[in-house]
């Protein structure tokens, strides 16, 4: 990036624009550890466009990152502050760091596309058209289903939203959108977290006849009574963007480069296609939760990514 930047100005007709460099090079320079560097450049980038639409957001990150780093200094050596915790045997400490950095290095390398599931599991995927028990919504125009794992039973919608539909979402959504939160286990408090990188919000059936199409297509497609179910969640991973491995999708955007969403078990990556829906069952019949479903969003490396 910051060879691209020189060649920036070096260039009589430049082939890019100097503010996506900057974007690209502060996120670069921000996962180098490079925070205060990271906020100078984005600083910068906003006195060029000050109406780019991710800037603001990562500049408010980025500032409450350089806060927190300052509050876990200790002096001016920068080693953190000592607390008080119960000691730990080597055993007690090291397993779960083990663990840890096992499923990190997976989900990097599935991230990367550097993984592919085994022979056996890849001949047992297909594709079909759906209709799931000729359901009245479906039994004329059927959906078109990929199988990407046997069990759990992971499988992709192709095409399971118009471009329309997208579209209205996206106008719906865009002047909701808010830095989105996870909940702290400790406290039940809602809070923003580094791991999960993105803006959301939330939309009602009844806001708009299309919200209420999609919402009936998504109750013939899975058999699941959506009464109950939580708000439509509109999801936006701008460059940078990621949710690190966790428990709990329709792609409402293509993705140059980056953003699949990777299962680290079962060493499984499905890569972002405009339209196209996933859908798990996370929950064994007993009612416990399935342990292999734990999945994460790769960083958006190039593009923006819309899901919901």
């Amino acid at each position: 990036m910051q060879e691209a930047l020189k060649r920036f100005h070096e260039e009589d007709m430049p082939t890019i624009a100097r503010e996506d460099i900057l974007e690209y090079l502060a996120f670069s320079t921000y996962m180098q550890g490079k925070t205060e560097e990271a906020l100078q450049l984005t600083d910068e980038l906003l006195k060029l466009m000050p109406h780019h639409p991710r800037a603001p957001g990562n500049k408010i990150y980025y500032e409450e990152e350089l806060v927190k780093l300052k509050k876990t200094r200790k002096g001016d050596d920068g080693s953190p502050n000592i607390s008080a915790q119960p000691e730990l045997t080597p055993s007690e400490d090291a397993e779960p760091e083990e663990e840890e950095e096992s499923e990190r290095s997976v989900y990097e390398k599935l991230c990367r596309g550097e993984v592919s599931p085994s022979p056996k599991i890849l001949a047992s995927t297909y594709c079909t058209y759906f209709d799931h028990n000729r359901h009245p919504l479906l039994v004329i125009g059927p959906l078109k289903l990929e199988v990407m794992y046997p069990k759990p039973w992971i499988v992709i919608f192709r095409n399971f939203l118009q471009e329309n539909e997208m579209e209205i979402i996206k106008q719906l959504a865009q002047p909701r959108l808010k830095r989105a939160t996870v909940q702290n286990y400790k406290s039940g408090e809602l809070e923003t977290a580094t791991y999960r990188i993105s803006k959301s919000a939330w939309l009602r059936t009844e806001e708009h006849p299309v919200i209420e199409k999609i919402v009936r297509r998504i109750d013939a497609a899975t058999d699941l009574d959506v009464e109950t179910a939580e708000e439509l969640q509109v999801v936006n991973y701008g460059l940078g963007g990621h949710y690190e491995p966790h428990f709990d999708f329709a792609r409402m955007s293509d993705v140059s480069a980056g953003g699949a969403t990777v299962f680290p078990e079962l060493r499984l990556s499905l890569w972002p296609q405009k339209g196209s829906s996933a859908f798990w069952f996370n929950l064994h019949k007993s009612g416990e939760g399935d342990m292999k479903t734990r999945h994460a969003a790769c960083p958006v490396l190039a593009g923006s990514k819309w899901g919901e």
